[in-house]
């Protein structure tokens, strides 16, 4: 089994940043692929970032540019540095990992965290 922490989750101002931990623990995630997903109130979870386990990574096209996802195998981490951020960012942000290729759907996800709450004021 696979546990997965988030941090780094806060109050932040429209064009500020944060970063974005997801530390696992139980087993190695290096083999994982692993994405940062967000759900707003009243919307569907949706995926941010992902990056396989050869570090080849993707986004959702509202956040190219400004969210960079990374991984630190020897750390067992997962990052998201989100820059310029937006009020309609605000979310819960959750971590998850999975054996096996890419995907957007998240019921595909092996494993979760609890998520860290991102707020962003205007």
């Amino acid at each position: 089994q696979v546990q997965l922490v988030e941090s780094g989750g806060g109050l932040v101002q429209a064009g500020g940043s944060l970063r974005l931990s997801c530390a696992a623990s139980g087993r190695s995630i290096s083999s994982y692929t692993m994405g940062w997903f967000r759900q707003a109130p009243g919307k569907q979870r949706e995926l941010v970032a992902d990056i396989t386990s050869g570090g080849s990574t993707n986004y959702r096209d509202s956040v190219k540019g400004r969210f960079t996802i990374s991984r630190d195998n020897a750390k067992n981490t997962v990052y998201l540095q989100m820059n310029n951020l937006k009020p309609e960012e605000t979310a819960v942000y959750y971590c998850a990992g999975r054996v096996g290729r890419r995907t957007v759907a998240s019921s595909l996800y092996d494993y979760w965290g609890r998520g860290t709450q991102v707020t962003v004021s205007s």
